[in-house]
């Protein structure tokens, strides 16, 4: 029980030194918006983001691996938000040129977009096998496809880029 309280005590610590590294960074009004949770459905994904709501969920295995993984995880995710804070509307890539710069306010220059984590990856076994009739290259599927796809490459080359139904991709469904 000794441990579960230094681990709890290490965590809230955590929070608030983030928690203040984002105010000092975005304000009080934003900083004091933001909610961070652990989310125990979660598999191989180590924390998500969510704008507008300012909202961070992390990965509860995450304190098994190490509270150095928690905090650079919990710092990766508010980068997100406090990226998103800073452009306002403006639509920016998920690990772009705003978030790169957010990172390093945070504390984490460098940070990468993935990580390496000892989490449990999740494999999903393809149902559906799409080819081209003109080239005969395919791809295969979890799920269904809902809208008729051509052949990219095809109609690149043959169709100056536009879609042609000559190149559509013709399903069957794998055993």
């Amino acid at each position: 029980m000794r441990e579960e309280e230094q681990i709890r005590q290490a965590l809230h610590s955590m929070l608030e030194e983030a928690m203040q590294r984002l105010e000092e960074l975005s304000g009080a009004a934003f900083a004091s918006k933001v909610n961070v949770v652990w989310n125990s459905r979660m598999r191989s994904t180590a924390g998500r983001a969510f704008w507008p709501e300012a909202k961070v969920e992390l990965n509860p295995k995450l304190i098994s691996i190490s509270l150095e993984e928690v905090r650079r995880t919990l710092l990766h995710e508010l980068a997100h938000i406090l990226a998103y804070h800073r452009c306002g509307r403006i639509r920016i890539a998920p690990h772009g040129v705003e978030w790169q710069i957010a990172c390093a306010d945070l504390g984490i220059p460098g940070e990468r977009a993935t990580h390496s984590l000892p989490l449990p990856r999740r494999s999903q076994q393809k149902k559906w096998r799409y080819s081209c009739p003109s080239c005969g290259e395919g791809v295969d599927r979890v799920r269904q496809m809902k809208r008729y796809v051509a052949c990219y490459s095809c109609c690149q080359k043959f169709n100056g880029g536009k879609y042609d139904k000559k190149f559509l991709l013709v399903s069957e469904q794998i055993v």
